[in-house]
């Protein structure tokens, strides 16, 4: 066990990363399929292919998911994917013509840095790239722009980026990568200590996101933050065999992952999506596999704002802890 998404069976990841325009995408593959399930409850969400993750709807496996920044743009790289899986002959067996079904989910990291975002060639180039094995963290793939704690806007944010982990529960291992793009702070549950979110005017110490949500001065000082500019992102999988709907409610499950970590969260600023593989190689039962996954995504959500490194005069965890 190497504490990350890959210690399931049958997960691979891999990385495209602009460090010069400070954008990127992260590939979850499953070449051989995976079942796959997704809850979305963000209210300003940007994603691709979701519709065929409901237990209802005609295919039941997923060659890929792609977690990006870029917004809406971002989508795009979900196509370099698709051309990647389709060369090495993976996919739905369309009556003969293999169609790689690639769900994803987008960040919004344009304003961090200059204007840009990842395209098909990305998202070709992070399968090419991708691994079984341990693989970077923070300020990578689709953590590469992200950042936490924007009530009081990007100045006073905190630089965060990607996570994983990864628990064994019996035979099953569950596992769990997010790019963390709060308007949020992100919380230490054990102690209930802000480790990264809006610092207070003068960026000396943190303030509280909720009290200045719903507190005075928000309501008088401080403009709402904008629309769309935030979401937290994430894939949770798992060996232990599920059906659509049990995967689909391990991804809402796992969203408690979320709520324990990031506050406030699910807001009508953020787009926060979770989406679940199972790559179906034990037995697991279904509250057990979604409570482990919550935690999974929990303890990946602390490793991605420990692993960043500030950027562009935005502060890190790592920055201040060191700093004192």
């Amino acid at each position: 066990m190497s504490g990350t998404i890959t210690d399931v069976p049958g997960v691979l990841i891999g990385h495209y990363t602009d460090e010069e325009r400070y954008t990127g995408c992260t590939v979850v593959l499953t070449p051989a399929g995976a079942v796959g399930g997704v809850d979305v409850r963000g209210s300003a969400p940007g994603t691709r292919e979701t519709d065929l993750l409901r237990p209802e709807n005609l295919v039941d496996k997923v060659q890929a998911v792609v977690l990006v920044g870029g917004s809406a743009y971002g989508l795009a790289a979900a196509c370099g994917v698709s051309d990647w899986l389709a060369e090495h002959g993976y996919g739905f067996d369309a009556g003969g013509i293999k169609v790689p079904i690639v769900p994803a989910a987008v960040l919004f990291d344009l304003s961090f840095g200059p204007f840009a975002y990842p395209g098909p060639a990305a998202g070709y180039q992070a399968c090419v790239f991708a691994t079984a094995g341990g693989f970077p963290r923070g300020n990578v793939g689709a953590g590469t722009g992200a950042t936490v704690g924007k009530v009081l806007g990007p100045a006073q944010a905190m630089k965060s980026g990607l996570g994983t982990a990864s628990l064994r529960v019996g035979e099953a291992v569950v596992g769990a990568v997010v790019a963390v793009n709060a308007l949020g702070d992100v919380i230490d549950p054990a102690n209930g200590q802000i480790l990264a979110g809006t610092r207070a005017p003068g960026g000396t110490r943190l303030a509280d996101s909720v009290a200045i949500l719903t507190g005075a001065a928000f309501h008088g000082e401080h403009q709402p933050p904008a629309a769309g500019q935030n979401t937290t992102i994430a894939v949770v999988a798992t060996n232990a065999a599920l059906t659509k709907a049990q995967a689909n409610k391990i991804a809402q499950m796992a969203h408690d992952g979320l709520a324990r970590t990031i506050r406030p969260v699910h807001t009508m600023w953020d787009g926060d999506t979770v989406f679940c593989l199972s790559t179906g190689q034990v037995p697991g039962d279904v509250s057990v596999i979604g409570t482990a996954a919550a935690e999974a995504l929990a303890q990946a959500v602390i490793d991605a704002v420990r692993s960043a490194r500030g950027a562009l005069g935005i502060p890190s965890w790592f920055d201040l802890h060191t700093s004192v």
